[in-house]
Parts: structure tokens; sequence; C-alpha cells
């Protein structure tokens, strides 16, 4: 695959949007960048706060720059401080070290952009993301198992679940 379509990525925002719905998640926003942390599409919810863009775009910029989610990116931040400010201060946009930004693979594991989503908790934000991306038949890095993510360096963090209580 060549890289991420338009109506790709507006797929994936819609169905991620879809997921929040079925979870009954607080409004949210989402953007889709390239390969080269570049826009490719962005959507905010009615309702969503203000500075959502900005949020949503440093946790997908975050997981593209060291290629892991932003659920591990915000891990490796608390591990080597010092080198999460260096990489912050020198990267060519804003790192968000929160969860909710996800990876976009393709069946081989490419890596043809990432999403970031914001508007709820960490878990609900990466669970609606997730969902977004399997449903227009690509991958996350939860998709992929414990040999492909050791060939394909994928940092595996912990199983998401919904930390709500409704």
């Amino acid at each position: 695959m060549v890289g991420l379509s338009m109506d790709q990525a507006l797929s994936i925002i819609l169905n991620t949007f879809k997921k929040a719905e079925e979870m009954e998640a607080y409004p949210l926003a989402a953007i889709v960048l390239d390969a080269g942390g570049r826009v490719k599409a962005f959507l905010k919810q009615d309702g969503a706060s203000l500075m959502r863009f900005e949020i949503a775009r440093g946790k997908a910029f975050g997981a593209l720059a060291l290629h892991r989610s932003s659920r591990m990116v915000l891990q490796k931040s608390r591990e080597k401080p010092a080198f999460m400010d260096t990489l912050r201060d020198m990267a060519d946009s804003p790192i968000f070290l929160e969860a909710g930004g996800q990876l976009i693979r393709d069946e081989n594991g490419e890596i043809l952009g990432a999403i970031g989503v914001t508007g709820d908790v960490n878990e609900v934000d990466d669970m609606c993301a997730i969902a977004g991306i399997r449903a227009v038949g690509l991958r996350s890095d939860d998709d992929f198992d414990e040999n492909e993510a050791k060939r394909l360096n994928i940092k595996v963090g912990p199983k998401l679940a919904d930390p709500r209580q409704r």
C-alpha cells in the first residue's frame, strides 16, 4: 500500500466516533496523520472542548515519532525523562504525553500513519482509535501476535479495558 487515502482517513475517524457512541464516550476529536506526520483528516464531535486538535495531533505525532502507541511513549517518558525532554525540544511538531495515539499499519506491519483521539479517559480514546483502524481493514499494534510484534519491533502495552464505572 502506498499510503492512506483521504477516504480511509475519514472512514477511520467516523468509525472511531461510531465506537465512541457505542461506548457512550464523551465527545471526541480525532486526527489522522500520514506516515510523514502531516494532517490527513481531522474531525471534532459536537461538544468536544477547546484545544482538541492540538492534543490529538500531539498524541498521533508522538506515536509516529517513536513507532509506538502514545501510551508506550508516555511509559518511555517515565523511564527516560531526559531523552523525552530532548526529543520534544527537537521535534518539528508537539508531542503530547498521554494515551490515545495509535499507529495505523497495513497487513504486513508497514506504518501508514497514526490516529490521535482525545476527549474521554485514555483507555476509551485508545479503544475507539483501534476500532476505527480495524473498521477499514488496517491494523493497530494490538493486532499483531507475539512473533509478529517481535519481528516488527512493536512495543506491546498492557491489554486495554474500559475503566469507567457506568
